[in-house]
């Protein structure tokens, strides 16, 4: 039985990994809403002008679409072949089959650096030396392949653990029953991963849309909202709107993670233990 001290003791714990997390990120979006252009703490008054700043400067303007589009392709790319390669893993035994985790994670676990590395290397490659590949310039769809590399997994790990997570035999009753393929996946198996579905879905546009290294080395001149900040973080006159950028970047990039964890965690038709 835990003692009322180690209740205090993992509270207060808990608290300080909070606060290390999050303090940063507290202090971007205060100083976004500050009416002084120079970073001072206290701030001197509050204001929305930055905002309107931001948004009237066309380059915020297509950094933000060009990040939006890439997030929402990359995530439907994700959500197609992640999803076959978790129903390919989950019901079919062959060869390699254990080895197709390790290398849809490998992506994700590398430096995005090494990534966006390998990705520019390529392109480079298939457009330059390969002539019995299609040429791929430096484009958006370039970075959308990259930002796929790594989403892929997000999905694929969420829609396999449901699948792990649900029992065969609903499976087996639907086409007992007289179910088709179409009928058992509509009725049965959608209604279970569908939260799953969504939720790694989310995730990926998260991870997406707040990527930077692997957008630098497959962009060319694209420039998403990351880039910007990383192209204008060391000029001062340009400091109020990185701020509100980054306020940007972090409030789109934690609202699909925290819709993805509460999905997640609805596991319809599951198995119980």
């Amino acid at each position: 039985m835990e003692t009322r001290g180690a209740r205090i003791g993992f509270g207060v714990s808990t608290a300080l990994v909070v606060c290390f997390l999050w303090l940063p990120l507290v202090v971007i979006a205060v100083y976004a809403f500050n009416k002084s252009s120079i970073q001072s703490w206290p701030v001197s008054g509050w204001t929305l002008h930055w905002f309107r700043v931001a948004w009237q400067a066309s380059d915020v303007r297509s950094a933000l679409w060009l990040s939006v589009r890439v997030g929402l392709l990359a995530s439907g790319i994700a959500i197609v072949l992640g999803s076959m390669a978790a129903f390919g893993v989950h019901r079919f035994r062959f060869f390699g089959r254990e080895s197709v985790s390790l290398l849809l994670l490998l992506p994700l676990a590398l430096p995005g650096i090494i990534t966006g590395l390998a990705l520019s290397s390529f392109f480079t490659f298939a457009n330059q030396q390969a002539s019995w590949l299609p040429g791929l310039p430096f484009s958006m769809w370039t970075i959308v392949i990259g930002h796929a590399t790594f989403c892929v997994v997000v999905v694929y790990n969420n829609v396999l653990a449901r699948l792990r997570r649900t029992s065969g035999s609903l499976v087996e009753a639907s086409m007992d029953l007289g179910a088709d393929g179409w009928q058992t996946f509509r009725y049965v198996t959608w209604p279970t991963i569908s939260t799953a579905l969504v939720g790694g879905a989310l995730l990926a546009f998260a991870l997406s849309f707040d990527e930077v290294i692997v957008t630098t080395f497959t962009a060319g001149a694209q420039t998403t909202l990351p880039i910007f900040i990383f192209n204008n973080i060391n000029r001062g006159s340009q400091l109020p709107v990185i701020n509100v950028v980054a306020f940007v970047v972090i409030a789109l990039t934690v609202i699909p993670v925290w819709a993805s964890v509460r999905l997640t965690h609805t596991s319809g038709l599951s198995r119980r233990s």
